[in-house]
């Protein structure tokens, strides 16, 4: 009986999700048939996939319309469109949910990204998007912004998941954990049934290779050259390593012990960049038990197609993967240096997008009062 490979990936404790989400996907059957066939079980969403799917066809011109006709702002029409589309894929993965006892069926929205520097603002923003989906699957989605660690541990406190979006680093993502356990011991306080609290935190992968290589094509040197395309898997895995040793303290015990789940490692940003490397490099290369891969359909595809999936490999490699990040400081390639642009770049890409999408529906807007 042969498996395919996103089957194998599933049976290895990998959660597959589909890093994106439209109304066409949802009207057209395609994204149950992910579900079906593929091993999906999840989706995420950020303002660069609600920008491509809004402004892509005319798939929302019914609603703009009736928006329109209402008189309703460029943001509450945004914020119709996209909580609805949330509500609607929660619903999809209803079953997905259940059977998985609530870790997986999640579909994640997140916060306005013009927030990541406003800590209350974040808060207020994910208790308004919680209430609005009014799904039990949903995952409010906040960056790992330091204004945004305390957002975290709050809104996890009042009973709401939470998908950590944004960590580049592994420095952050230990105060990723400490937020959500900290979140987690204020919820408990507060009488929450820490089973029903979910989380992930998204460490990103392609785009540290992306900003590394670069530094490493100006090097040019053989050394430099030899280090190319292994840092976004290093990190990740090291990332691993910080998973299985946060999450195995005393500290944690006493919240596991109270019915508290870990907060799953994500696997974000898993389309590769460079033509050069195999295609499903990130994610046959960052197999674990208990961790979620999200991929856009092209690395999906690619990996149900011809992904060699061998089980676990991630475990035993941090030696190797600590050495790649020594080498590259040896080079004068500052670890810390490249995770702060990251950081900065990521925020900056959500907030253009998140601009550009508030810019078109104004003008989906205006067309539609004109042709009223």
């Amino acid at each position: 009986m042969t498996t395919t490979p996103t089957q194998q990936l599933s049976d290895a404790g990998v959660s597959i999700w589909l890093d994106d989400l439209s109304r066409e996907r949802l009207s057209s059957g395609s994204l149950q048939k992910l579900i079906d066939e593929k091993n999906v079980v999840g989706v995420t969403t950020n303002p660069s996939i609600f920008h491509a799917a809004i402004t892509a066809g005319s798939d929302y011109d019914a609603v703009i319309a009736e928006k329109a006709a209402k008189g309703a702002s460029v943001e509450e029409t945004v914020f119709e469109i996209t909580t609805t589309d949330v509500a609607d894929a929660c619903d999809l993965f209803a079953p997905v949910a259940a059977a998985s006892k609530g870790v997986d069926g999640r579909v994640s929205i997140e916060v306005d990204p013009r927030l990541a520097w406003d800590t209350e603002g974040t808060i207020a923003e994910a208790k308004h998007l919680y209430k609005r989906v009014n799904k039990d699957n949903v995952h409010i989605k906040i960056p790992a912004t330091l204004e945004g660690l305390a957002a975290i541990t709050a809104t996890l406190a009042e009973g709401i998941s939470v998908n950590v979006t944004l960590i580049f680093s592994l420095e952050r993502y230990r105060a990723v954990i400490n937020a959500f356990q900290s979140g987690l011991e204020l919820a408990k306080e507060n009488g929450h049934d820490l089973s029903t609290i979910h989380s992930v935190a998204s460490f990103f992968v392609s785009r540290v290779d992306t900003e590394i290589d670069k530094r490493l094509n100006a090097l040019g040197t053989d050394e430099a050259k030899a280090l190319k395309g292994k840092a976004g898997v290093a990190n990740a895995r090291l990332a691993y390593q910080v998973y299985e040793e946060l999450f195995s303290t005393e500290r944690w015990a006493v919240l596991a012990e109270a019915g508290a789940l870990p907060q799953r490692p994500l696997w974000a940003s898993t389309g590769v960049k460079d033509p050069a490397y195999p295609d499903t490099l990130y994610v046959t290369e960052l197999v674990a038990a208990g961790v979620v891969n999200t991929m856009p359909e092209k690395t999906l595809d690619a990996t149900f197609d011809h992904g060699v999936v061998t089980g676990d490999t991630v475990s035993g490699t941090y030696e190797e993967a600590n050495r790649v990040l020594n080498d590259l400081e040896g080079l004068g390639i500052s670890y810390n240096d490249v995770v702060a642009i990251l950081e900065s770049e990521g925020l900056d890409k959500f907030v253009a997008s998140w601009k550009e999408l508030l810019a078109d529906v104004e003008g989906a807007l205006a067309s539609a009062r004109k042709a009223s």
